[in-house]
C-alpha cells in the first residue's frame, strides 16, 4: 500500500474510479485481474465452453446472420473472448465479429480477429456478455450515523473513513427503494445507482440478441446488514484502499440493474449453477463403466466433471447471478 501523501477525502466512487481505472489505476497493471483472483473464466475452459453455446443458440434464435456479434464486457486480457472463440464451431466462428471492451490496453498477442476498444461497440446483434463486470463500476457507500440518518462514507486513499453529508436525491431514492435501512447506527449499503445506469446503457447497445452480467449479487430481500465492499490483492481478501494497490468490489443489486431495462419485456435472474445446467455444465461423475472401457477417457471426464462441479458449486461459483436479457428473441437458456 502507498503512503497516503494527499489527506483527500473523497465518496467512495470517486475515489475507487481513480484506483482502479486512473493512470496507473489497478486494472492498468500488466498483470491484469488473472494476478489477483479467480473468476469461473479462469477456473475451467468449460465456462468459455458454455458461453460459446449460448452464443450459437442466440445465433440460431436470430436465424443465422451474416455477421453475429460477441461482445466481452469486461474483458480483462482477453480470457473469455479468447475461449469462445476456440470453442464454436468453424461454421459459427467465421460468421462472428469478437470484440473485448476493456479500459486496459490490447494485450499482446491476442487473436488478431478480436476488436478492443474502452466501449462498447453499437448495434450488437449477438451476445454481449459481461462477466463480473458490474461489481467493479465504482459506487457510493452509505452508513447509518447515531441519528439513524443514512450519510456518505468518504475515504482517504490509506482506506482511512468519514461520514459525510446525508444521502440525498436520487441516491436516497435509490436506497429507499432498492435497499431500506433501519436507523441503527453502523448498517451500511452501497448505492448501486451507477450500475444500473451502466447495465441500462450496456443493453442499449444490443439492436437484437442477449445481454448478459454474471456477478456476485444479492437481492432486495437478502441485501447484507453491512454492505460488501472488500479488495482482493494476490488472491486474497484484504482491506479495501483506494491507493491502486488491490482491487475494490462490492456485490451487486442484480434486481435493481434489471428494473433499469424494464421497458424491454423477458428479463430473468437465476444463479450461474441454473445457467450453466440448462447449457450442459452439470458436474455428474461419469459412469463407472467407462473406467473399465476406456480409462483414459474416464480419467478425462471425471477432471471435467470437478470442474464442471466447482463451476455450479453452492456456497462458491455456482452462486453468482445471472441477469440475462433477452432483447428481440426468445431466451435462449429457456431452450432444453
Amino acid at each position: 500500500m502507498t503512503e497516503d501523501t494527499t489527506g483527500r477525502w473523497r465518496g467512495w466512487r470517486t475515489a475507487s474510479q481513480e484506483a482502479l481505472y486512473g493512470p496507473g489505476g489497478f486494472y492498468r497493471r500488466p498483470e491484469g485481474p488473472a494476478g489477483h483472483f479467480r473468476t469461473s473464466v479462469h477456473a475451467s475452459a468449460l465456462f468459455a465452453a458454455a458461453v460459446a453455446r449460448l452464443l450459437c443458440r442466440v445465433d440460431e434464435a436470430l436465424g443465422g446472420p451474416a455477421a453475429l456479434d460477441f461482445v466481452d464486457l469486461g474483458a480483462g486480457r482477453g480470457e473469455l473472448v479468447t475461449g469462445v472463440l476456440g470453442a464454436l464451431p468453424a461454421a459459427v466462428a467465421a460468421r462472428v465479429r469478437a470484440h473485448g471492451v476493456e479500459l486496459a490496453d490490447r494485450p499482446a498477442g491476442l487473436d488478431p480477429r478480436v476488436g478492443w476498444t474502452a466501449e462498447p461497440p453499437k448495434g450488437i446483434t449477438g451476445l454481449l456478455f459481461a462477466n463480473e463486470w458490474l461489481d467493479n463500476v465504482p459506487v457510493e457507500v452509505a452508513e447509518v450515523d447515531p441519528g439513524g440518518v443514512p450519510r456518505l462514507v468518504l475515504v482517504r486513499e490509506d482506506g482511512t473513513e468519514r461520514l459525510g453529508e446525508p444521502v440525498s436525491g436520487a441516491e436516497a431514492a435509490w436506497l429507499a427503494r432498492w435497499w431500506p435501512q433501519a436507523p441503527e447506527e453502523g448498517l451500511r449499503a452501497e448505492i448501486g445507482l451507477p450500475r444500473d445506469t451502466a447495465w441500462a446503457s450496456a443493453v442499449a447497445a444490443v439492436d437484437q440478441g442477449l445481454a448478459i452480467a454474471v456477478d456476485y449479487a444479492h437481492t432486495r430481500d437478502t441485501r447484507p446488514l453491512f454492505g460488501t465492499l472488500t479488495g482482493f490483492r494476490e488472491g486474497r481478501e484484504t482491506t479495501p484502499a483506494p491507493d491502486g494497490s488491490c482491487d475494490i468490489t462490492a456485490h451487486v443489486a442484480l434486481d435493481a440493474c434489471a428494473s433499469a431495462t424494464a421497458a424491454l419485456p423477458g428479463a430473468r435472474l437465476l444463479t450461474q449453477r441454473a445457467a450453466l445446467r440448462a447449457l450442459g455444465i452439470t458436474g455428474a461423475r461419469p459412469p463407472l463403466t467407462l473406467a473399465s472401457a476406456d480409462p483414459t477417457a474416464y480419467v478425462r471426464a471425471l477432471a471435467s466433471a470437478g470442474e464442471a462441479a466447482e463451476l455450479t458449486a453452492p456456497g462458491g461459483l455456482g452462486d453468482f447471478g445471472w441477469l440475462v436479457q433477452p432483447v428481440g428473441i426468445p431466451n435462449p437458456l429457456d431452450q432444453p
